[in-house]
Order: C-alpha cells, then sequence, then structure tokens
C-alpha cells in the first residue's frame, strides 16, 4: 500500500493531488482542534503519529507497491474522530516521504488510500453501529475495533490491488498468485492489535478514545 513513483500513470497522480488538495483543506477547516486541547491529550495525539511512523517502517513487501505494514487507521478513528485520524496519517506518511521511504510524487494518492478511506469508513462503521445496535462494552470493541479494523484494511488492500489492475501494472493471474493469499494473514492482525490496543486503553485511560463513554458503554451494563 505504498506505490512508488513511476508505478502509475502521471494523469492519476496530478488527479490524486488535486483530490487530496482539496479534501484535506477542507478537514483542516473543520477539524475538532479544540478535542484534543480541551481533553488535553495532544501528547498522545503527537505520540500516535510517532508510535505509527516506526510501525510503518516495519513493512513486508508482498509486490512493489503493495506491501504492508499495521496501518492504524481504524485505532486513530476511535481515538480522535476521522478527521483528526486523516491528518495523522497524512503526517505519518509524510515522515515517510521525508525518510526516503515513499515518493513524495506517490504522496497524494498514498495519504488518500492508506489515510482517507479507512478513516472514514471506520467512522462510517462506528457511526451505524452506534445508531442500531445497543450500547455495550463487547459490542465496541469487537464490532467497532477488531471488526472495523479488519474491515478497514481489507478495503484497503482491495482498493490498492484494484487500482494496480485499472492502471495495467498488474494482471490478474500474478495478483491472485503472489497476492491474495496473503490478505487474510495481514486481516487478523490488524484487527487484533487494534482491538486490544484499545481495549487497554478504554480501561486505563477512556479520556484518549474520543468515541467511547463510560457511561453509555458500562453504566448498567
Amino acid at each position: 500500500m505504498n506505490y512508488p513513483y513511476g508505478l502509475l500513470p502521471d494523469a492519476w497522480l496530478w488527479t490524486a493531488l488535486v483530490l487530496f488538495s482539496l479534501i484535506f483543506l477542507y478537514t483542516l477547516l473543520t477539524c475538532p482542534w479544540r478535542q484534543i486541547q480541551a481533553n488535553n491529550i495532544m501528547h498522545a495525539y503527537l505520540g500516535s503519529c510517532v508510535i505509527l511512523l516506526v510501525l510503518w517502517s516495519v513493512r513486508s513487501n508482498v509486490i512493489p507497491g503493495l506491501e504492508y505494514h499495521y496501518l492504524g487507521a481504524t485505532l486513530l478513528t476511535l481515538m480522535f474522530g476521522w478527521r483528526l485520524a486523516f491528518i495523522a496519517l497524512s503526517i505519518v506518511l509524510a515522515g515517510m516521504v521525508i525518510h526516503g521511504s515513499s515518493d513524495w510524487q506517490s504522496y497524494p494518492l498514498n495519504a488518500l488510500l492508506m489515510g482517507l478511506i479507512p478513516s472514514v469508513l471506520s467512522y462510517s462503521l462506528f457511526r451505524l453501529v452506534d445508531r442500531h445496535l445497543p450500547n455495550h462494552f463487547f459490542i465496541y470493541i469487537f464490532i467497532n475495533a477488531f471488526f472495523g479494523a479488519a474491515l478497514a484494511l481489507t478495503t484497503t488492500l482491495l482498493l490498492a490491488m484494484l487500482i494496480t489492475l485499472a492502471g495495467g501494472v498488474y494482471n490478474w493471474q500474478a495478483l491472485s498468485g503472489d497476492y491474495l493469499p496473503f490478505v487474510p494473514l495481514m486481516i487478523f492482525p490488524e484487527g487484533f492489535i487494534t482491538g486490544l490496543l484499545i481495549t487497554v486503553m478504554v480501561v486505563m485511560r477512556p479520556e484518549w478514545v474520543h468515541t467511547f463513554d463510560d457511561h453509555r458503554y458500562l453504566d448498567g451494563k
């Protein structure tokens, strides 16, 4: 999930740049910055970016452009909401560019794929569950965290694969033989790690998890 420059047509990268610029500007203008200031969790926000940057540096290179590393989008979304999560993931990816682990020309497309899409999907699932299912601790953990992270990563991986197919980079035979068999092996660790970290935080530091409310999910359960 890290397209190097030259893998996809330049027209796609320019289109991604326009989309990313518009969405990122909208996110900056509408982002609830007071949320992290009021709750005094700026250190948790910045610390999450640093830790995720380290985790993104540890990656498995399946085939060029379709690497795997812990995504963490669902974790950040549940902690801070999709806007702050998208900005954090964009910052992490910028750190990868500075480090030389990612090409700046592909930055907008990678940011949309690894930042925006999984964050919006994770938050949409949270809103859906919050609206239609009972407010219960285990529902929050297993559906929003475990399943949400697995769903976000699966969607991101499949979209990354479809982009390479549409761009003529790889054919179906190559992807089905060298990439798809590894997808299930990638999904479970994402869900497990996210679910475990969210569980620890809602117990030890619930103020770090914006989407969690002690009274709604624990009182009277």
